[in-house]
């Protein structure tokens, strides 16, 4: 699955889709960045509800497909803008994180 068609798939608002043909290898819910940095493996899709710039940093050191927010958590254009730089596809959702996984689960 690519990150378009997860959007697509599961109705997820794009913040940042710069790379839209990213294939999605598997996925890592997690908001302790420092212990998903060392957890979650590249072409991954991460879901978490954290929305600081870091979560960007992560995605790229890793080199995750896509970041899905939950629970419609607020996200600054400072973020989004730096997620379009460092081209990160960064997606939204008012799903909670469980639920969202156990959809996600049912497509990857």
């Amino acid at each position: 699955m690519t990150a378009v068609q997860l959007k697509d798939t599961m109705g997820l608002e794009v913040l940042s889709m710069p790379c839209p043909e990213l294939e999605i290898e598997g996925a890592y819910a997690g908001d302790l960045l420092s212990w998903v940095m060392g957890r979650a493996t590249e072409g991954c899709v991460l879901v978490t509800i954290m929305t600081n710039v870091n979560v960007v940093a992560v995605a790229t050191l890793v080199g995750m497909s896509a970041v899905v927010i939950c629970e419609n958590s607020e996200i600054t254009d400072e973020v989004i803008n730096t997620a379009r730089a460092k081209s990160v596809n960064l997606f939204r959702t008012s799903k909670p994180v469980y639920e969202f996984c156990i959809e996600l689960g049912k497509v990857i």
